[in-house]
């Protein structure tokens, strides 16, 4: 369809990197008042983790409508994608998930959240987020590479798709979002916050694969997502002059000044360090399993649960599957070991 439009010195390469800034600008101010985050629904305060698991069960209903929608219209195909692959890395996806998971508690928030903490003055996040590009890199192109591709040469021959008609699966998230909404209480600011970051999920499916599908100069077929678009900022950071930008820079671009804008406009910018080398130590590693996790598993919270599950993918559904149980079970762990009279200092993600 990108032909179509008659631009003369855009390509469509060049219109998904600005695309992309767009969709992260978009998601960058949402996530920044919403305080969007996984974590916080599976392993946050207790508190909190009921209204934090509506706002993101709502945008993956909401994500999900939009997606299969677009699907529906013969907008998006992901016949092709590798969430569709036929051999099912089922090994990567599980461990990648567990690594995922148990990186997101010790670092306090899953990378979309720490990449708008960043933004906001957060330099805990911003050293996790370094870390866990710099890792994600190694495990895609680097030194870590023979780790994925051991673990990825374990496969299971399946239909990829989750069985069943689309409104079954519709149904279920939204009747289960609409209800824990209701018994919490949720407040309509936080409820159209879910609701806004959920719809960007099908409008990146149909921008990339629609709007700007272009078959003399294709682009991949994209949503949101944060482990393969922080692996390729940072090397386009290190590299600009010899590699040009991509709808992952674009994304990451956007994010980060979304929130930076959103945070000083509403007060919440502030500069916050780690309090210990024990604090440090603890936000490196959880980078690092993160970043290789992200990788093994296809994706974060976001590129594999909030983006992957709409296209009803049964290996993005294993992976969002893995990362939850990681993230339950690390937690269950620390808070088996902490001291009853220890008081937790305000942390990134809360």
């Amino acid at each position: 369809m990108f032909e179509s439009f008659g631009f003369e010195t855009l390509t469509a390469p060049q219109a998904a990197v600005w695309f992309g800034g767009l969709l992260g600008l978009a998601f960058g101010v949402l996530a920044q008042r919403s305080r969007f985050c996984l974590r916080r629904a599976v392993a946050g305060d207790p508190g909190e983790r009921a209204s934090a698991g509506a706002v993101w069960l709502i945008a993956l209903a909401v994500a999900l409508v939009g997606t299969q929608w677009a699907v529906s219209r013969g907008w998006v195909d992901f016949g092709a994608h590798r969430f569709m692959a036929s051999d099912l890395p089922i090994v990567a996806i599980v461990v990648g998930g567990l690594l995922f998971g148990a990186g997101m508690v010790l670092t306090r928030g899953c990378v979309s959240r720490l990449t708008v903490l960043g933004a906001s003055g957060n330099l805990r996040a911003l050293t996790v987020i370094a870390v866990f590009a710099i890792t994600a890199h190694a495990a895609l192109k680097g030194l870590l590479a023979p780790v994925r591709t051991t673990l990825g040469s374990v496969t299971v021959a399946l239909d990829p798709a989750l069985p069943g008609p689309v409104a079954i699966w519709v149904a279920v998230v939204a009747v289960a979002a609409i209800a824990l909404a209701v018994r919490v209480r949720l407040s309509w600011k936080l409820a159209l916050g879910g609701l806004l970051i959920g719809a960007l999920v099908p409008l990146g499916w149909a921008g990339t694969g629609f709007v700007l599908y272009d078959d003399f100069d294709p682009i991949a077929l994209e949503s949101l997502s944060f482990t393969s678009p922080w692996a390729e900022t940072l090397f386009f950071t290190v590299a600009s002059t010899s590699i040009p930008g991509s709808f992952g820079t674009g994304l990451i671009g956007g994010v980060l000044a979304g929130a930076l804008v959103a945070s000083v406009i509403f007060r919440d910018f502030q500069w916050q360090s780690f309090t210990s080398p024990r604090e440090t130590g603890s936000y490196v590693l959880g980078g690092a399993l993160m970043g290789l996790g992200g990788v093994l598993a296809g994706g974060c919270t976001v590129g594999a649960g909030l983006a992957g599950v709409p296209t009803l993918s049964i290996a993005a559904l294993l992976a969002l599957a893995s990362i939850i149980a990681g993230a339950r079970a690390v937690s269950a762990v620390s808070s088996g070991s902490a001291a009853p009279s220890t008081t937790r200092p305000l942390q990134p993600a809360e």
